[in-house]
């Protein structure tokens, strides 16, 4: 659980620091790693894979919230869930520029043969492999219709 090895010490020193958003935010990330590791199908301590797969979805449920806010013109709702969202996010491995995404695309679509719309699921599927965690399914989604001519 190296992602998340240092959740604990992180805690206490927002407790110190007496930063309330950013402890709620931890408490979120440590609520959902206690719920996923004691869920009935579990097999005990999460894996790093799972646990960036964990943390991707609680940041975008928190962008989504907080988009669901803006279009509701509630700003002062919105603006915690991308605070909370940024403060997840420092748990996960650094993000891909554009430019890497479009790079590890790029040999994907070359190494599959892939011609067209037709093959995008073949290309996503090896994508998402690749770059999971590391770049967000609908940025990589973006980069294959691009490339594939959509």
């Amino acid at each position: 659980m190296g992602v998340l090895s240092n959740l604990s010490e992180e805690i206490k020193n927002a407790m110190r620091a007496k930063d309330g958003l950013k402890l709620e935010s931890l408490r979120a990330i440590k609520s959902a790693v206690l719920l996923a590791e004691t869920s009935s199908g579990s097999s005990g301590p999460l894996s790093d894979e799972q646990a960036i797969k964990l943390l991707q979805r609680l940041v975008k449920q928190r962008k989504d919230s907080a988009s669901i806010f803006r279009d509701q013109n509630r700003p002062d709702l919105a603006e915690p869930e991308e605070a909370e969202a940024k403060v997840i996010a420092t748990f996960l491995p650094q993000q891909l520029s554009d430019e890497e995404i479009e790079n590890a695309v790029i040999k994907i679509i070359q190494t599959t043969g892939a011609e067209g719309m037709k093959d995008m699921g073949k290309v996503m599927g090896m994508a998402s492999k690749q770059l999971a965690g590391k770049a967000d399914g609908k940025r990589i989604s973006d980069v294959v219709k691009n490339k594939l001519g959509a």
